[in-house]
């Protein structure tokens, strides 16, 4: 029996580390939302598991301040009326193996029919291998009276070694078909239309090949600097926690090839093929930068090395994209929040114009705008009125604001959960995409801690767009870092 079939059961969600800012900010809010949106089954329970000695009511009470805290314009009173006997609370510690025993005994109690069971790790990295074990030890994970999965945060694992040992001990307890590894990124509503934008237009994807893109070039840009995450950030760094999983995943939506259907696996598959496909990244097509200030910063080093910016450039070796360079970078402290996809394609032959020497057209580019401002614009040229020839670029957009009034874009938790509990994991990334982006980000991070190889780590002021580094990284091969979405091109 499928998990959708299955679905009439009644289910629970256990949130691991229910008392953490995670549950607070995004996940009791997404299922607040679900259910105000009648999309969760009347027969779903969600049981917070933690070690505050808290009553159900105290729990409750914690995630109503929370609500009106991070979702204020989704609150609604009587609906939280309504949702609030969902919910229940059981006092455990993650590291205790009876805990575990324990709770399965009080789910028993509540459930009364056998139901379909949702783990939720919003816990710290070292619990999820213990807390899958834990699991299994106590029964937990047998599907004999329903499915059983489990839902994994980022990051999975800090190199490639860890996230192998990581999939390993997490594979002893449940199938691959059972574990959900969540990136949010990819539950953004724009994220998840690049598929429908690429497929499902006839008009795009004929050019979307090395014959007609010059270059791919993605950002993630946070206004923000390390702020009360420092102490993580400065064991993590940049590369790990943004490209190797969301940078690396948005890209492989970018560059697959259509999948055979719109199934998980299909999708999966095809984009695991083009992260394999990835050429090693040379360390001179790396930039490593930090901003200036970084180093006064609590539970930072004053000399530390670890990077708040990077860029790479990188190849994808297969029929559609040799030889199109595609661009990657992110950073904290830069000029704005931005995360976006810019193609931009090759210049027309322009001997029919008659242009200067010093003249060119502008290329064409089409930018996908993950977020702030989610839409997509198409930059083209066109003539000038009353002039001979002078052109100018002009931008043909869609925003979601504008074309789904009214309609707010859910949160991308909210899709994710859904999604969990229907059985669909096409947006989770599975075993083999996570041990294949570490097989590319492994060795830029061995190379940067080499003295003799890696890049001199360069400075920004905080508020720019990174380091020069970048800019010249780009204007080896006369390409320049664009900001589509509006705004106007970097110089």
């Amino acid at each position: 029996m499928s998990q959708t079939d299955s679905n009439q059961k009644p289910t629970t969600i256990v949130i691991f580390g229910a008392s953490g800012d995670l549950t607070h900010r995004k996940l009791i809010p997404a299922l607040y939302n679900n259910f105000k949106k009648e999309r969760l089954s009347d027969k779903l329970r969600i049981v917070g598991f933690a070690r505050r000695p808290w009553s159900d009511n105290d729990f409750r009470t914690r995630l109503e301040e929370a609500i009106k805290e991070f979702a204020p314009d989704s609150f609604d009173s009587d609906t939280w009326a309504s949702f609030t006997p969902v919910l229940s609370y059981f006092q455990g510690d993650l590291g205790v193996a009876e805990d575990y025993q324990r709770l399965d005994a009080s789910l028993r109690e509540r459930e009364e029919d056998p139901a379909n069971r949702l783990y939720y790790l919003a816990t710290s990295p070292n619990f999820y291998a213990p807390a899958a074990n834990y699991l299994h030890e106590a029964g937990m994970t047998s599907q004999a009276e329903g499915w059983r999965n489990i839902i994994i945060e980022k990051p999975f694992g800090h190199d490639l070694e860890s996230a192998q040992a990581l999939n390993e001990e997490v594979h002893r307890a449940f199938g691959e078909n059972q574990i959900y590894r969540i990136d949010h990124y990819l539950g953004k509503e724009t994220a998840q239309n690049i598929i429908f934008f690429r497929f499902a237009n006839a008009i795009f994807e004929p050019v979307w090949n090395r014959r007609y893109v010059e270059n791919v070039q993605l950002t993630v840009a946070e206004s923000v600097d390390v702020g009360h995450r420092a102490g993580y950030y400065d064991q993590s760094g940049v590369l790990r926690d943004m490209f190797q999983n969301h940078l690396l995943q948005l890209l492989a939506l970018i560059a697959m090839e259509p999948p055979a259907s719109l199934k998980a696996d299909a999708i999966r598959n095809e984009k695991a093929k083009v992260l394999g496909a990835i050429r090693p990244i040379a360390l001179r097509d790396t930039v490593r930068a930090q901003y200036r200030g970084y180093g006064e910063t609590e539970q930072v080093a004053p000399d530390s090395q670890t990077p708040t910016y990077a860029a790479l450039r990188l190849y994808i070796d297969n029929w559609r994209w040799k030889g199109v360079p595609f661009y990657l970078r992110s950073g904290k402290a830069l000029d704005r929040k931005a995360s976006e996809i810019v193609i931009q394609f090759l210049a027309p032959p322009d001997v029919m114009f008659n242009l200067a020497e010093d003249e060119c057209f502008t290329p064409n580019t089409l930018s996908i705008c993950v977020q702030p401002d989610e839409g997509i614009h198409l930059k083209f040229e066109t003539k000038v009125p009353d002039s001979a020839r002078e052109s100018r670029s002009v931008d043909m957009e869609f925003h979601y604001r504008d074309s789904f009034k009214g309609q707010a874009l859910p949160d991308a938790y909210e899709r994710l959960i859904l999604d969990a509990l229907k059985g669909d994991p096409s947006l989770f990334a599975r075993s083999d995409e996570i041990e294949l982006a570490w097989q590319l980000i492994d060795p830029i991070l061995q190379g940067w801690e080499s003295a003799a190889e890696a890049p001199p780590l360069a400075h920004y002021e905080p508020g720019s767009w990174g380091p020069a580094e970048a800019d010249r990284l780009l204007a080896r091969a006369d390409h320049l870092w664009r900001v589509g979405c509006g705004h106007h091109e970097e110089s």
